[in-house]
């Protein structure tokens, strides 16, 4: 009787592979070396690897993609992971790898995790620092015809949140994902444009640094981007507070928040925030820290539109948007920044079905030259349709006075569509103020008091005809708020759905 050989360890047979492949993977995990990783980490600036671990939860990142291309992960570190527990897909460019340049490999890799993104129906977060598409390297295969990543990241709007973060110098191809994205923040030392010095001396002859053609100065006031963050740390930090407030997609219902400030309570700070004299300014951000959960909010594009607030808040533990004017710019009055910021923030929430709240107070829509000059009406007709087709929960509260086109693009105007409707009492409404309308008129002095009277009336003649659902006492602004938004939300009986607009936008 024979001995029977011992029995081989199947790890043995395996080793030469699973080496093989560790080394592989180690290769591409240590990006562009590491005198060129610490030499980045002496800037204070993360790397692309440690921009994904802050950004997601610990320990749940999954790459993909590791061994494509000619160099470390060629240029760009993509996978998915989750954030408060709910998965995103995420891209960095790894500007340690050829200055985070875009090669065949790195374009599929971007297409595949937007791919993924539309596929399972979760967020897409890109990172950015890179220098656009490369010429092909030596012994590089040309590249077969391939879709685009960016198709893929257009198709992806109003179905998932889409959040991208510019971390230093973002050119071409790159900083495209920038204008398609529902939120864009850069750190302050970031710059994003179409091409960078080099290119723009070349071509043109004009001399500038990058942050003259693409620094926050520039991509803030063009509205490109909307937040600017302190460092990469703050950056991530914001694109997780952010997304804590929407749905994974547009097939969900924005998460709840519980905590001890979600129920019914008064509100007499009001009272001191808001004067009642409609000629002083205040502060509406402060009038929002009083109404909302915990007084938590976070403010998109807070320094373009000054006029207009567009603020993420918890009601009663749902999630809000709230679209407020700003007494303290522009007496409120709404210009072209404020209209177009205004307009793509109400898409975005209604696109994720986050209820609105319009708090109005402003003289209407800026006037004068410079204002028509610069689109003031086409920017108010894009707010107006903006607001007008939207399928989520509305409410609009009009705190002392809303004029003409003004009111309307503020969703004062009846029957569309809001859960409910309130002013203050002594809001004044109409066409024009009482003084404006006199000078149109030609009135005289007896006719110019009787305009003042009735321009003081004007919210109880409303509200005789149900132009307002309900006059209410300042105190009670987050209970009404609170009322018409509990309400509305029983109209979630349904499985949500992406929202279809055919409507062409002005």
């Amino acid at each position: 009787m024979s001995e029977t050989p011992d029995a081989v360890d199947p790890l043995d047979d395996w080793a030469p592979l699973l080496d093989d492949l560790a080394r592989r993977k180690g290769a591409a995990r240590e990006m562009g070396g590491a005198e060129k990783v610490e030499r980045r980490r002496a800037t204070g600036r993360l790397d692309a690897r440690a921009r994904i671990d802050h950004l997601l939860d610990p320990g749940s990142f999954t790459e993909i993609g590791t061994l494509v291309g000619e160099v470390p992960a060629d240029g760009v570190v993509a996978g998915s992971g989750t954030i408060d527990g709910r998965p995103v897909m995420v891209g960095a460019e790894d500007f340690t790898v050829m200055g985070g340049s875009i090669g065949p490999g790195s374009t599929a890799k971007r297409y595949r995790i937007a791919e993924l993104a539309e596929l399972d129906r979760v967020p897409l977060v890109m990172l950015l620092e890179g220098a656009g598409h490369r010429p092909p390297l030596p012994g590089e295969p040309r590249p077969a015809r391939a879709p685009t990543d960016l198709i893929q990241q257009a198709r992806l709007s109003g179905r998932v949140p889409v959040v991208t973060g510019v971390m230093g110098a973002s050119a071409g191809h790159g900083a495209l994902i920038v204008p398609l994205s529902d939120l864009a923040l850069m750190t302050a030392d970031a710059c994003v444009f179409t091409a960078g010095p080099p290119v723009v001396l070349a071509s043109l002859g004009e001399d500038v640094t990058k942050e003259e053609l693409g620094g926050p100065a520039v991509a803030v006031a063009s509205g490109l981007v909307h937040n600017v963050a302190t460092d990469d740390g703050a950056l991530l930090d914001d694109i997780r507070t952010y997304l804590g407030f929407f749905p994974s997609s547009a097939w969900s219902h924005p998460p709840r928040r519980e905590g001890d400030d979600t129920g019914p309570r008064s509100v007499p700070e009001v009272l001191d925030l808001v004067p009642k004299d409609n000629k002083r300014a205040y502060d509406m951000r402060r009038v929002l820290e009083a109404v909302l959960d915990g007084g938590r909010c976070f403010e998109v594009q807070p320094d373009f539109g000054r006029s207009v607030l567009c603020v993420l808040g918890h009601l009663g533990g749902d999630p809000v948007a709230v679209v407020a004017n700003q007494p303290q710019a522009m007496a409120g009055a709404i210009d072209v920044d404020a209209a177009d910021k205004a307009a793509h923030f109400i898409q975005v929430a209604d696109s994720f079905h986050l209820p609105l709240v319009f708090l109005s107070d402003n003289p209407g829509m800026l006037a004068g030259t410079r204002s028509e000059q610069a689109g003031v009406l086409r920017a108010g007709g894009r707010m107006f349709a903006a607001q007008a087709q939207t399928r989520t929960v509305k409410l609009h509260v009009t705190l002392r006075k809303a004029f003409g086109f003004g009111s309307m693009v503020m969703s004062m105007v009846s029957f569309s569509g809001q859960s409910g409707t309130f002013a203050f009492p002594g809001a004044i409404l109409g066409a024009m103020g009482a003084k404006g309308a006199g000078r149109a008129v030609g009135a005289d002095e007896d006719e110019t008091v009787a305009l003042q009277q009735a321009e003081m009336e004007a919210a109880y003649r409303s509200a005789s005809g149900l132009g307002f659902d309900e006059l209410i006492d300042p105190r009670d602004l987050r209970n009404a708020l609170l009322s018409g938004l509990q309400r509305g939300l029983s109209r979630r009986q349904a499985a949500p759905e992406p929202t279809s607009r055919v409507a062409i936008t002005p």
